[in-house]
């Protein structure tokens, strides 16, 4: 670190430091050879300081004023991220997203849902079941690639007015595969928090967009 020798010659630099300056780099790197050129004025001629001492004082601020930079540099792309987030964000307001559930609601006399499977199917049967698990309807998809899929089930006949649940069963030579339920739903709002989105969906509340795995 670079010490004044003569408080005199330093003290009209320091005191004026502001919060702005204490942060730029540039205006820290100007600081220091301020105080570099004014410490080497009034150094003892009959003990200057050596050319280590010099090289290692020029390194230590080399990379403070670097990491500053990046700093700054870092703040303005996640400052840049979170408006383009936000602007996503707000442009999904009154769409429908696909998350992770298997809640459906009719419209317009067709539920909507779809799956993700682990690995290749050769049958998937999806079953929709009221609220006291009764199944109210079947759908056989027959053989499907692995991947996410979607899927709408005739709900013209169902009249009654609790909300539906799906599941989804899936084999490959009768071997069970893996399947992730997606629910379609509506986004009513969004908002964003320490620079993470989050959307209100009409049926799950509150969920990361980062939950998102399609939209509509």
């Amino acid at each position: 670190m670079v010490t004044a020798v003569n408080t005199t010659s330093t003290t009209a630099t320091t005191t004026n430091t502001t919060n702005t300056a204490s942060t730029d780099p540039q205006q820290a790197q100007d600081r220091f050879l301020t105080l570099l050129v004014a410490q080497m004025n009034n150094q003892d001629p009959m003990n200057p300081m050596d050319n280590a001492q010099m090289t290692s004082q020029m390194a230590q601020i080399n990379t403070v004023t670097g990491i500053q930079q990046l700093n700054q540099t870092v703040k303005s792309l996640t400052d840049q991220f979170t408006a383009l987030q936000t602007l996503q964000g707000a442009s999904l307001v009154g769409h429908d997203v696909m998350v992770e559930g298997n809640s459906m609601t009719p419209v317009d006399g067709v539920g909507q849902g779809g799956f993700k499977l682990a690995g290749p199917a050769d049958k998937v049967t999806v079953s929709i079941s009221n609220a006291s698990g009764q199944v109210v309807g079947t759908m056989e998809l027959g053989s499907q690639t692995a991947g996410q899929k979607n899927f709408e089930w005739d709900a013209s006949r169902y009249t009654g007015s609790s909300p539906l649940k799906f599941s989804v069963q899936a084999t490959q030579g009768g071997q069970a595969v893996s399947t992730t339920p997606l629910a379609r739903e509506r986004v009513l709002s969004t908002s964003n928090n320490n620079g993470t989105l989050s959307l209100q969906l009409a049926r799950s509340g509150s969920v990361d967009f980062s939950k998102v795995q399609a939209t509509y």
